[in-house]
């Protein structure tokens, strides 16, 4: 064969070699590219909800002129001049609710009594006129701003009800109510919730008429005109009432959401007199229209202000756990009342039991023994990697574990390298693609044979079941019930 067809020959062999590499290369990342994710299963959290989701903890602050009255719900005839922290310090609030792990602060800037805590340019009635800073207090600006000091973010609570105002039940009192937000949502920094109670109407000072009056309150306040207004204001806002829009009520103040609990809702099934509406607030609906989940207010104390008398009373450190687990451990987001004592500090009693919290969760949850652990599934989506079961121990939040579209059942593995003490068992669902799990257990091998230790029904963003401790070298969780494929985000076992 001459040099030229020896030369020509090898190029054709290169060429040619060259053309199924890159057919093979190109055919792989079709099949890849081919196996799509999940379609979302409507709704959705925002990316407001979502990052609110992710805080996980929030402490809320009662302080007002109950807290020098000793009562809980003020009649709105306190004098300004009762408001006299003697040793006030926002920062020691603020610096222990940050070292208890808390993400956010949500402030009661006004409560039914109608005392504000800012110099509201709109009543007399406020810090302006009490002996605190000499009239020159603005406690709202401070706390917002030792949130900022310590990375906290900053809510409000304004109370729609108001027993001082002279004209509440008047449409001339929307105009102040509002008058008060912009206050509020303009001057303050970004406040990521604001916080509105359920309770509206009833006996009052009513600037001197000591009257009961009723309103409407599906109508009075004209809603959806107000939060527009907020909206408008604070762009990223979340609002909380008893129905949402953004965040609902759990229909109780001890601590707790459902075991059952979806984050969704529809708006309209929830109106007054209802007869399930605890239940329904407390466990979500699972065809829900509307994302809108719950948030679990509790009080460390009996009271939501400060009482003397309830120092000894204090929740322990043991109870704050359980309410964890029963709160955050179920999906939803706690919001801790931490109320300042007459001095204008949070009290020992609260700083230690605060403390010792901290510590029960650092103990509990710090090492996590599914970090050198290995996943395995029955089964995962288009048989891609991608989809994998090793992608629930990989501390990323945004890689999941999925099945195909028709598959709403199945198990995955977590082995250990040796047997291992377990207590808790932490798992997340990816709910940026919606809330999907409804059933499921998990089982530990012993003695050579599965053995079931818990079983449950919705998982969400974050589901913390507590068993009784067991030695075990694996874990089978089983998804029994889903209304679309699972997507799980995250396992943790502890």
């Amino acid at each position: 064969m001459s040099t030229s067809l020896k030369t020509k020959s090898i190029s054709i062999i290169k060429a040619f070699t060259i053309t199924c590499c890159f057919i093979l290369l190109n055919s792989a990342c079709t099949s890849t590219n081919e196996v799509s994710p999940p379609e979302p299963i409507y709704p959705v959290p925002t990316e407001d909800q979502m990052a609110w989701h992710e805080m996980e903890m929030n402490a809320f602050i009662h302080f007002t002129t109950n807290t020098f009255t000793g009562k809980e719900w003020g009649y709105g005839d306190e004098s300004p001049e009762i408001f006299n922290p003697t040793d006030m310090d926002v920062e020691q609030w603020v610096s222990t609710i940050n070292d208890a792990g808390f993400k956010g602060v949500i402030l009661t800037t006004k409560h039914h009594d109608g005392f504000c805590l800012w110099p509201s340019e709109y009543t007399e009635h406020s810090v302006k006129n009490s002996p605190y800073k000499d009239g020159k207090g603005d406690v709202v600006k401070e706390v917002s701003d030792a949130c900022k000091k310590f990375g906290l973010k900053f809510g409000v609570y304004l109370s729609p009800w108001d027993r001082n105002f002279k004209e509440y039940g008047q449409p001339e009192y929307i105009t102040y109510f509002r008058n008060q937000l912009k206050e509020l949502l303009t001057n303050y920094g970004p406040v990521f919730e604001m916080w509105f109670d359920g309770a509206n109407g009833g006996d009052g000072y009513y600037g001197g008429a000591k009257e009961t009056r009723k309103i409407d309150n599906k109508t009075y306040y004209d809603w959806p005109n107000t939060i527009k207004l907020a909206r408008e204001l604070q762009p990223h806002i979340l609002f909380f009432s008893d129905a949402g829009p953004d965040i609902r009520w759990v229909g109780n103040e001890r601590g707790y959401v459902g075991e059952t609990n979806w984050n969704t809702m529809t708006p309209d099934t929830l109106y007054a007199g209802k007869a399930d509406i605890n239940d329904l607030l407390n466990a979500g609906s699972e065809d829900g229209t509307d994302w809108i989940p719950g948030e679990v207010d509790v009080s460390i104390r009996p009271g939501w202000f400060y009482h003397a008398h309830e120092d000894s009373k204090v929740k322990t450190p043991e109870q704050l756990f359980d309410i964890y687990l029963t709160s955050v451990g179920r999906g939803s987001v706690l919001l801790l009342n931490i109320p300042p004592d007459r001095r204008g500090l949070v009290h020992e009693n609260d700083v230690e039991s605060l403390k010792g919290f901290r510590a029960l969760l650092d103990e509990r949850f710090s090492n996590n023994i599914a970090d050198k652990a290995k996943a395995t599934a029955d089964s995962y989506r288009g048989k891609s990697k991608q989809y994998g079961p090793a992608n629930m121990l990989d501390n990323n939040m945004d890689t999941y574990w999925t099945t195909d579209d028709d598959v709403k059942t199945g198990s995955f593995e977590i082995a250990f390298a040796q047997p291992e003490e377990v207590s808790y068992i932490l798992l997340q669902e990816y709910i940026k693609l919606g809330q999907r799990v409804k059933g499921f257990n998990v089982e530990v091998m012993k003695n050579n044979e599965w053995q079931q230790v818990s079983n449950a029904t919705t998982m969400g963003y974050k589901r913390i079941l507590k068993i009784d401790p067991v030695t075990t070298q694996r874990i089978r969780i089983n998804i029994t019930d889903s209304k679309a494929c699972p997507v799980i985000s995250n396992v943790e076992v502890y």
